[in-house]
This record gives C-alpha cells, sequence and structure tokens, in this order.
C-alpha cells in the first residue's frame, strides 16, 4: 500500500487521520510540526503528503516551498489540509505547487476520494512521461496488483473475490434489518486485499466495470439465498462506483438480477457517494429516480460536510442518508461532532428519510445514537464484516 506523511500540530486531527488511514490499509508517517514534516519527507519520501496549511514556526506553504525545492520530494502529490474558506488561500498554496486541499471538517469519503485521485494522476503521469517503460513506472507492489487483479477477473472468474457483509441494525429494536455488501479479495500473490488499495486500479484499467456486475450479480444470488432459507427481512446494500453508476446498461442489469432471482425491488438498497452525485447532478437524479420508481432503495454513503449537495438534498429521490464515521468517532464527547450529526440527524428526519451511523464502535457512541434518535446503526460495536457462511450463522441459525 502507498504510504502517506501527514503533518498536522493538532495531535486530535493527526491521530483521527492515522487511525483512518491505517484502517484503510495504508502506511502511515506523521510528523507534528512543519520541521519534524520536511525532515521526513526528505528522509522517508513517501507516496503522499497530507499536510495542514496552519502551523506554528513553519506553516504548510514553507513546508510545500522547502520540499518543491528538494529533487527527492519536489514531485510528491501534496494535499493541503484547511480551515480556511477563502479562495486567495487555495489559490496561493495552488500556484505554490500545491495538488489539491481538502476543507476541514471533512468526511472518509472525501479524503480517501482525494488520495486515490491524486495517486492515481500521478502514477498516470510518470507512465505518460516514460511511456517506453510502461507499467515499469509503478512501483513493483503496484505493478504485481494490476498484473494479480487482470488474472484474478480474466482467468479465474473471481474466484479470488468474496463478499463480506456487515450487519445495519435497528437503534430501537437491535434486530438486523439489513446489511451492507463489502468486496474483499484473497490474493494468492498478495494476500487480503480490501477495496481502497484494488478499486482506483480497477476504476483506471476499466476493469470495475465487470467487478461491479460480478458483485451486483452476486449479492442477488445472496438475497435469494436467504430468502429460501427463510431470512425474509433483510435489506443488502451495494455501493457503486461513478463508472458503474454511468454505465448504459446498469438500470437493465439491476432489472436482470432481481428478475432472475425472482426478488422484489425493495430488497436491494443502492448506495451513491456525495461526490458521485456531485459530478453531475442533473444525471444523477435522473437514474437515481429511474431506480426509485422501479421500488430500488437508495442511500447517500458517508454523508457529512458536502455542502453543495445540501441545495439539492430535498431534491435527491433518496431513502436514507449514512453518517460518516468520521462525525460517529467519539461523538459522545466531542462538542462539534455532536452539533453536526444532530443537526445531520433532524435534517434528515425534517426531509422523511432514514438515517444509519456508520462505524459505531462504544457504548457511548450509540447511546448518543439513540438519545438523538438515529434509526440505524453498523459497526465493530455489533459486529464487523462477515462472510455470508459466518453472518447467517452468526445471526440466524439458532
Amino acid at each position: 500500500m502507498p504510504r502517506i506523511l501527514i503533518i498536522e500540530d493538532e495531535e486530535s486531527v493527526r491521530e483521527n487521520l492515522l487511525d483512518l488511514l491505517e484502517a484503510e490499509g495504508f502506511q502511515t508517517i506523521a510528523a507534528a510540526n512543519g520541521k519534524i514534516g520536511i525532515n521526513l519527507a526528505i528522509s522517508e519520501v513517501p507516496d503522499l503528503i497530507l499536510c495542514d496549511m496552519m502551523m506554528p514556526e513553519i506553516d504548510g506553504y514553507g513546508v510545500l516551498t522547502a520540499l518543491r525545492q528538494n529533487s527527492s520530494t519536489a514531485t510528491i502529490p501534496f494535499i493541503f489540509l484547511t480551515a480556511k474558506s477563502a479562495k486567495s488561500d487555495f489559490r496561493q498554496g495552488m500556484d505554490m505547487g500545491a495538488d489539491d486541499y481538502i476543507t476541514k471538517p471533512f468526511t472518509r469519503s472525501e479524503l480517501l476520494s482525494a488520495i486515490m485521485n491524486r495517486l492515481e494522476k500521478y502514477a498516470t503521469l510518470k507512465r505518460y512521461l516514460s511511456p517506453q517503460t510502461g507499467i515499469n513506472n509503478l512501483s513493483p507492489k503496484m505493478q504485481l496488483l494490476e498484473i494479480s487483479l487482470h488474472r484474478a477477473i480474466q482467468q479465474h472468474n473471481f474466484q479470488e473475490f468474496e463478499i463480506y457483509y456487515q450487519p445495519i441494525v435497528d437503534i430501537a429494536s437491535g434486530k438486523i434489518v439489513g446489511a451492507e455488501s463489502l468486496l474483499r479479495w484473497q490474493s494468492p500473490e498478495l494476500g487480503m486485499i480490501y477495496p481502497t488499495a484494488f478499486i482506483p486500479l480497477a476504476e483506471s484499467t476499466g476493469l470495475i466495470v465487470p467487478i461491479g456486475k460480478w458483485v451486483l450479480k452476486r449479492v442477488c444470488e445472496q438475497i435469494k439465498s436467504w430468502r429460501d432459507a427463510g431470512i425474509r427481512s433483510l435489506i443488502v446494500a451495494v455501493n457503486l462506483s461513478v463508472i458503474e453508476f454511468n454505465q448504459p446498461d446498469f438500470i437493465q442489469n439491476v432489472v436482470n438480477y432481481i428478475s432472475i432471482n425472482n426478488l422484489e425491488p425493495d430488497d436491494l438498497k443502492i448506495e451513491l457517494t456525495e461526490s458521485m452525485i456531485m459530478q453531475d447532478v442533473n444525471s444523477a437524479i435522473a437514474t437515481m429516480s429511474k431506480l426509485q420508481s422501479l421500488g430500488i432503495k437508495i442511500a447517500i454513503d458517508d454523508f457529512g460536510t458536502g455542502y453543495s449537495s445540501l441545495i439539492y438534498l430535498k431534491n435527491l429521490p433518496i431513502n436514507t442518508l449514512k453518517i460518516d464515521r468520521y462525525f460517529i468517532h467519539n461523538v459522545a464527547n466531542d462538542s462539534q461532532k455532536s452539533a453536526i450529526a444532530k443537526a445531520l440527524i433532524q435534517m434528515a428526519h425534517n426531509l422523511n428519510l432514514n438515517v444509519v451511523a456508520e462505524g459505531v464502535e462504544t457504548e457511548a457512541e450509540l447511546g448518543f445514537l439513540r438519545q438523538n434518535n438515529c434509526n440505524y446503526m453498523q459497526g465493530f460495536l455489533y459486529s464487523r464484516p462477515l462472510s455470508a457462511v459466518e453472518f447467517e450463522r452468526k445471526f440466524f441459525v439458532q
């Protein structure tokens, strides 16, 4: 996995970033100030740098200037983290050579999307600048990952892939009402690989299309298997990439898999991210409306600080908001997160939407959600993601 250097003087933010990125499988290095950050960047040469814009002594601008002047760090992708909102601040950073910026507070989805986009563009740029070496411009591990991904799909026909399921629980009753499907890849060469490692590669190579179709097909088959076993109240959610969502035959594929497995449309839920919808709002609404007219439920995943989407939220044909785990972590003790989470729950209820809190890990977090009338939760407090066999055995076999 890529190695990321975090330069952030605020300890709570730095620790949250470390926890989030390590949970996604990234290697991480951390620096508590700009001076340490510069030294670590030069000595460790990470694959990407996240740097706070405002720090004492050497601020983010000073860090960026120093790194861009050093030949070993000059081309490392650099993303500013900032609480500022003035365009002049962003423009200054970009003019100095920053690749991107993320405004605090940000969601897990926004952070991962920015990181993956920068890593992918950097890899593509290296290949473009040295076309004679092609794939060899990737790191040895990324080369092996790309080769292995092609083989897993084309030669081994998805046999190395497995779909895990994390339960979604009704907070009031404590009963399981649904599950989120999560793809895992057990590579013989590389071991267990999580989606954050291979999905961006799959998107850049076009392999995400057959992967997405396979996931949708397998999930519908699994729902049928559970229905046949008498498990009838479980709604299963499938995450989509923007490339899958925009495929011309996407809706027809969904209809076909539902029909072939003799399912009801509301047995399936489609999860989309804010960033996907905001890329082309009108087109997204049109596709979402068609899905909802068929009876298929739609959720917005990792919901949080997508300010622009709030304008369109009341017009989006959706059933559920899923609050990003960033706002749930330590929500009972963090006044800012508490205020945001309360506002999101209330707003969703005012729009007649259900709310799912993601990443619930403690009884205190669950207590906060129960007190504020959040509908559903998922997270390690209840269960980690499980294989279909484990899921059925743990929750439905007496």
